[in-house]
């Protein structure tokens, strides 16, 4: 088949109501909010707050994204738990949703050798019927999938390719290198001021946080890169990289994404992550925000 992952994706937050229980509605909004940018959806990934989810609240917004989207092509959630039967079994559930494809994270807390991750990941891609992707973000869980370990799990025909949010320029090129030798292996950015770069660098698309706020102008970086409009993805990408920047010192980043979505007037609720904003905080995102 061909790969199911190309263009951009929000990284879509989860709603919550005012009990603190999914908000299902909201959700809807949101992906019909974001495909109205063009962008697609990415469900249950860091912005999403998937480890503070339940199992059932993790299948239920894929549900949800996939009934609201009315396309499994617009879809793509992720899976990684911290355990290889945990991970297979999220897995199984979505692929019988009619999920085209997932992510998977690098299991947290514990500390695996390169031979473990490979293995870890192989078993994975053998026991799901849907293409998988590989999720490197070591910040957060400790683990750090290298180039040499993806070109090995590329030799895999169910592997399909990474999503990296190492957070530098380093790494995503040596991905790329990786997929240009790869028959099957494509490479998505994950930190929202690499995607003009990596675009031009050969990723095939980008998964971002920051488009819960922006979702134009993550789209308009896409859409001036394949029509040849420098300007206008330039543009679109100076905008982001400034918001980034600005924005996401103030706290956890996800926290901070989700609570300027709220102030924008869309609501999402509160974060599950234990971050919390004072007034002076919520007016400086809105400061930075129009600015």
């Amino acid at each position: 088949m061909s790969n199911p992952i190309v263009g951009p994706h929000v990284a879509i937050v989860t709603p919550f109501d005012s009990e603190g229980k999914l908000d299902e509605q909201a959700l809807r909004q949101q992906v019909s909010r974001q495909l109205k940018n063009g962008n697609k959806i990415f469900c249950n990934g860091t912005n999403g707050e998937f480890f503070v989810l339940t199992d059932a609240e993790k299948r239920r917004v894929t549900e949800i994204c996939l009934d609201q989207a009315g396309s499994a092509d617009l879809v793509v959630t992720h899976i990684g738990e911290t355990s290889l039967e945990q991970t297979i079994q999220h897995g199984l559930d979505v692929a019988a949703m009619g999920i085209k494809a997932v992510s998977v994270i690098t299991p947290w807390f514990s500390a695996l050798r390169a031979k473990e991750l490979i293995k870890y990941y192989q078993d994975v891609a053998d026991a799901l019927p849907i293409p998988i992707y590989l999720y490197n973000i070591p910040a957060r869980t400790g683990n750090t999938i290298t180039p040499e370990i993806a070109a090995e799990l590329a030799k895999h025909p169910n592997i399909y390719g990474i999503k990296d949010s190492a957070g530098s320029l380093e790494s995503l090129q040596g991905f790329l290198a990786v997929s240009e030798q790869a028959e099957n292996f494509d490479v998505l950015t994950g930190p929202d001021s690499l995607i003009l770069t990596g675009y031009q660098l050969g990723a095939v698309g980008c998964i971002s946080g920051i488009a819960n706020i922006v979702p134009d102008l993550v789209n308009q970086v896409y859409q001036g890169f394949i029509s040849d409009d420098q300007e206008l993805a330039q543009t679109a990408q100076n905008r982001i990289n400034y918001l980034r920047a600005n924005l996401y010192p103030i706290a956890f980043a996800p926290a901070v994404v989700k609570k300027m979505v709220n102030l924008l007037g869309e609501k999402v609720g509160d974060s599950r992550y234990p971050v919390f904003f004072t007034k002076e905080e919520e007016e400086k995102l809105l400061e930075i925000y129009n600015s």
